[in-house]
């Protein structure tokens, strides 16, 4: 049975990753990506635009599933190698978490609907990923064969 999770990281460090066709997550930590499975889906919330920045989004930012390779590593610069898993991102529009908030129910608790946030990486039950992804009107993208490079990143690349 495939499992849904949210992935937590600024929006344009997924931008990145979502061009390249693949996920990191926690400053990119293996454990929290052997957690994953292929065919599990993986939807990403961004609190800010830019990591570190203030500048607050509050937005689902992209889901796809999680394809067969299993979670490697790559070296980005020296002394950075983060663990990253293949996506096949699907075609969806960015959508703001306040109109779904109580109705989700990892944000039940309306005072606190951030707490589990900052885990990074958290599962969530399959009711909760149709909601987003209804609000995300998401669609599958057919699959597009890539070539796997090392992407440039802005910023200090630990998202």
């Amino acid at each position: 049975m495939s499992r849904s999770w949210i992935a937590v990281a600024s929006a344009n460090h997924v931008r990145i990753g979502r061009k390249a066709g693949f996920m990191q997550v926690c400053h990119g930590k293996a454990a929290p990506l052997k957690r994953s499975a292929p065919s599990d889906r993986v939807i990403y919330y961004s609190p800010t635009e830019t990591f570190g920045g203030t500048d607050r989004l509050q937005a689902f930012t992209a889901i796809g599933m999680i394809e067969e390779k299993e979670a490697y590593q790559v070296e980005v610069h020296p002394g950075f190698r983060p663990w990253r898993r293949d996506v096949a991102w699907w075609r969806a529009t960015e959508a703001p978490i306040r109109p779904l908030l109580g109705r989700l129910s990892f944000t039940s608790d309306r005072a606190g609907w951030g707490y589990r946030l900052r885990f990074g990486l958290f599962e969530i039950d399959n009711d909760d990923a149709e909601l987003i992804a209804e609000a995300m009107f998401s669609e599958p993208l057919a699959h597009v064969a890539r070539t796997r490079t090392t992407v440039p990143m802005q910023g200090s690349l630990a998202f």
